[in-house]
């Protein structure tokens, strides 16, 4: 592959920074990777591990002289970030993101960064309940969609510099409406985040069933959404704070779809929830067929006794 960026700055060096890293090394895709953390444990576990060719206490110190800046912290904090690197970064620079909300990204940073300088939020679909530098994994990205959210007058340049770094990485890359982007994460991600959550708090509640036994008659389903709802807590947090409207919207349908299920099962009308259940159904069949997911029947488990993998 071509190096498409000489110097290539991770501010933040969670799971997506250090499967970022991998992956560009691994392509050949940068000339150099710097990095910054906040934690100094983190920064300690990047140099030990060479996850970077350097590693930076500030992130003013990390982007300077970059040509490619992205951050990967949580979106609460995208604004401070922002405003520190602003008067640091490299004129023709570009700057871009990895958060799970675009709308409240742009906001926070944008008014951050100077002339001459891209901004083009991004988006990667794809994660593990893992976190930290150690987390990372070169083949993270493969074959998951990385959405582009440019702005108005936004580098046609540049941002094809940036989908083909992503593509290099073995993304499949769309552009997409910062508000769109918002509306349909709420639907995919956000929401089904916020019902994991709350699925494993009820079963943390049921005072009359033990927690012994909620963990050891774990079936699929519940043992599925624990997986979820054991995501970073900090990201999910601002992920809800900063994409509020979308997912209030998205979670009023739900609850007005899971009225219409306790009145069917209530009345007894199985015609109903057949008929509800194989529309949805067909849903799953759709994920498998656009190649995001496997058909297997343990969703890709590895036997008990087996080699855990990362997913």
């Amino acid at each position: 592959m071509t190096v498409l960026y000489q110097r290539v700055a991770l501010i933040g060096l969670g799971l997506i920074a250090s499967s970022m890293a991998h992956a560009m090394r691994q392509y050949g895709l940068a000339g150099e990777i710097v990095g910054h953390a906040k934690s100094a444990e983190s920064r300690d576990i990047a140099v030990q591990i060479g996850l970077c060719d350097r590693v930076f206490a500030t992130a003013a110190e990390a982007v300077q002289g970059a040509d490619l800046v992205v951050l990967c912290v949580p979106v609460g904090v995208m604004g401070e970030i922002a405003a520190e690197i602003g008067p640091h970064l490299a004129s023709g620079a570009t700057v871009t993101d990895v958060g799970s909300v675009k709308g409240a990204v742009v906001e926070a940073v944008a008014p951050h960064m100077p002339v001459g300088v891209h901004f083009i939020p991004g988006h990667p679909i794809a994660g593990t309940e893992h976190s930290g530098p150690r987390s990372g994994f070169a083949t993270l990205f493969q074959n998951r969609w990385w959405l582009l959210t440019p702005l108005d007058g936004a580098d046609a340049g540049g941002v094809a510099r940036l989908r083909a770094l992503c593509e290099g990485m073995g993304a499949n890359v769309d552009e997409m409406d910062v508000a769109h982007h918002d509306l349909v994460l709420a639907v995919t991600s956000h929401t089904p985040h916020l019902i994991a959550y709350t699925m494993v708090g009820v079963a943390e509640h049921m005072r009359r069933v033990s927690n012994s036994e909620v963990i050891k008659y774990s079936a699929g389903g519940f043992r599925d959404l624990t997986r979820i709802a054991a995501s970073d807590p900090v990201m999910w947090r601002d992920v809800f704070l900063t994409n509020k409207d979308a997912v209030l919207d998205i979670l009023g349908r739900f609850t007005e779809e899971l009225f219409t299920l306790q009145r069917a099962i209530r009345m007894g009308d199985g015609e109903h929830l057949h008929a509800y259940f194989t529309r949805t159904r067909a849903i799953r069949r759709g994920i498998i067929e656009a190649g995001q997911d496997t058909a297997a029947p343990d969703f890709g488990r590895v036997p008990q006794g087996g080699e855990k993998g990362k997913g």
